[in-house]
């Protein structure tokens, strides 16, 4: 900008007669001001103006570029100005509040404690700037080491914040539960049976210890540990799954190093992905029978722990849980074979038990509302036939194929309608009304008799049937004859028949097998009956399903059939499944020669070596009316109507 320019700002500042000159020019002068002997001239002003502005820029040079420039700049704009308080208003009036919007001065001498929070502030900046510099003479290594050391130690905070005392949980006085140790059995045959299951129990977990401790599973075989992609990176699946086998059969020294695992080393901080149904049946049931039996409260801890990071599972549109989840991100979808990304049936249906008590242990209601949702989805579908489709998808909230069965991606469904019904000590008339309405449906349209009087259960695919029952349909004799008691329209002999006629069944299919084990699926069709027809439907792989029926209708009946079909299937198991180093699958049971599939299931521990000592068992130990099982035979107690009652006035 030319100097000239700036001429008429500083000239016109002056008025009249300010510098002595006169107002107004002469008439030869041109309109300018007449020059008084107090007047700068034109050269003294430039001069002047240079000097100013050499000065404003040395003075915004110091701000901005000197060492400490956030002292000077807080001293200069901040300190001097808004520390200080606006004089009082005169007459003694009270000071008025200050206004939104009327600037940063007044609001920080309206501010209290402005002072010290200002100090904090320049404290805080400098204290980074220190650190700053430190972190930039360290070497890159050093760095990268510092990082891991704070990272870990944050870990080990949470850690012991959970460890302290669980915030969120409330107090509770453990009451020693009933039937959770049984009497001997009076018959001395019996109690000899009862005690070559204990010592099978013994071998199972002795090998899993010596050879796999703390993974997964066991290959009885190779002698090493077996893990599963179902459990993600979380180890320990047969430690959990056994806890409360190890507890009922009284193996204290076994139960008392399963507990000092979980305590330690299971750990569900994983980055992986997990199936929630596995998980939910095995992981929260194992820990929350372990609890209800024992009392120690870190299976408590653990449970509720467990159950929250499945929580996210159910963060779909409609509330249905997803099949699998990373229970480190929270990231949820389902099995790509599953019916254009539906959700099963037997996997979202099996949540109910283990939800409702962890609500009732935690004090917190989200994982009752949780499965109660589910069902509030269903009750707004339609079903065709009355019957439930296997899958569903949790974006629409429609279903996918109309595949309906009893047996897999179905099973549990069902039975957890009942048995919540049971829990809930019988007040829980939507789940009493689902059950009986989908048994009636299930006796119309998929129940069947074949040519030789074997009653089955087959498969319903869009109308039509196939005449196939596998092994995990076996389930429903027992689950028939535990519902007999609460059916309607004095139907209650008719379920314990039919629940009868199905152990009969299922009784065939391994009798009529060389092995004497039952094959994961068998046939009605081609003048077969009971048989295995296809290659990949004749292994056996330690299933329960058969036995826990055994068990049901021996604690309803008290026929003997039942407990000498058992010991069939134990003479079965010894004869052809165990070996050296546990208990093996076999792939084959129609041939005369074993061949082993190499793993020791976790399941086997925890359901099929605990109906059988069940099976040979008093009816003290476990009491229906006081225990269900979930479906991985992990007993949790009948929430009676006065329990609730009872824990707040023992608190």
């Amino acid at each position: 900008m030319p100097a000239a320019s700036l001429l008429p700002l500083f000239g016109s500042a002056a008025g009249p007669g300010t510098l002595g000159g006169p107002a107004g020019g002469g008439a030869g002068g041109g309109g300018r001001k007449a020059a008084g002997p107090g007047a700068f001239r034109l050269t003294e002003k430039f001069v002047l103006l240079l000097v100013f502005s050499a000065f404003i820029t040395l003075c915004f040079g110091a701000i901005f570029f000197l060492p400490d420039s956030s002292k000077l700049l807080s001293g200069v704009f901040f300190h001097s100005a808004a520390l200080q308080p606006p004089p009082p208003p005169p007459g003694g009036q009270p000071r008025a509040p200050p206004q939104p919007g009327v600037g940063p001065v007044a609001a920080a001498a309206a501010a209290a404690g402005g002072a010290g929070s200002l100090e904090r502030i320049r404290a805080d900046h400098e204290r980074a700037l220190r650190e700053a510099k430190e972190t930039l003479q360290k070497l890159p290594e050093e760095i990268r080491r510092d990082i891991r050391q704070d990272k870990e130690k944050v870990l080990q905070d949470a850690r012991g914040r959970k460890e302290a005392g669980a915030p969120g949980l409330p107090q509770r006085l453990f009451r020693q539960p009933v039937g959770a140790v049984g009497q001997e059995p009076a018959d001395p045959a019996v109690r000899q049976r009862r005690a070559k299951i204990k010592e099978m129990m013994k071998h199972a977990w002795d090998n899993y210890k010596h050879y796999a401790w703390g993974l997964n599973e066991l290959k009885p075989i190779s002698k090493q540990g077996h893990s599963s992609n179902l459990f993600g990176n979380i180890q320990g699946a047969t430690i959990v799954d056994a806890l409360d086998t190890l507890y009922i059969m009284e193996m204290k020294e076994e139960f008392k190093e399963a507990k000092e695992w979980v305590e330690k080393n299971l750990d569900f901080n994983v980055n992986a992905e997990i199936s929630v149904f596995e998980v939910n049946i095995r992981f929260v049931g194992g820990l929350l029978s372990a609890y209800y039996l024992s009392g120690e409260e870190v299976f408590r801890k653990k449970a509720v722990e467990l159950g929250e990071k499945l929580l996210p599972a159910f963060n779909t549109p409609t509330g249905i849980p997803w099949a699998l989840l990373n229970i480190k991100s929270g990231i949820g979808r389902n099995w790509p074979w599953a019916s254009g990304g539906s959700s099963i049936l037997a996997e979202f249906g099996t949540l109910h038990l283990e939800f409702v008590h962890l609500s009732h242990l935690s004090g917190n209601p989200v994982f009752a509302e949780k499965v109660m949702n589910v069902r509030k989805v269903l009750n707004r579908l339609d079903k065709p036939e009355g019957l439930y489709p296997n899958y569903l998808n949790p974006s629409s909230g429609q279903w996918g194929q109309h595949h309906v069965s009893i047996g897999g991606l179905g099973d549990s469904f069902y039975e957890y309608l009942l048995k919540a019904w049971l829990m809930s000590d019988k007040t829980d008339e939507e789940g009493k009304k689902m059950y009986y309405d989908a048994v009636q449906a299930i006796q119309t349209h998929l129940i069947r008799k074949s040519s030789g009087g074997l009653t089955y259960i087959a498969e319903w695919k869009g109308g039509l049937l196939e005449h196939k029952m596998g092994h995990l349909t076996c389930f429903a004799g027992g689950m028939f004859a535990l519902g007999a008691d609460g059916a309607p329209n004095d139907k209650t002999g008719h379920h314990i028949e039919l629940g009868a006629e199905i152990a009969r069944t299922c009784h065939e299919s391994y009798d009529r097998t060389s092995m004497k084990l039952g094959p994961e699926a068998f046939r009605f069709d081609g003048g077969v009956e009971a048989i295995a027809t296809r290659q990949n439907e004749k292994y056996y792989i330690l299933r329960p399903e058969v036995i826990e029926t055994y068990m049901y209708m021996w604690r309803l009946t008290h026929d003997p059939k039942y407990r000498q079909w058992g010991w069939e299937a134990v003479e079965a198991l010894e004869k052809h499944c165990r070996v050296d180093g546990g208990y093996s699958g076999i792939r084959d049971v129609y041939n005369n020669h074993e061949s082993h599939d190499d793993v020791q299931q976790s399941f086997f521990l925890s359901e099929t070596l605990k109906y059988l000592y069940l099976l040979f068992s008093e009816d003290d130990l476990l009491p229906f009316e006081h225990w269900v099982f979930n479906t991985e035979a992990h007993p949790l107690p009948v929430l009676h109507k006065d329990d609730g009652n009872k824990e707040e006035h023992q608190k």
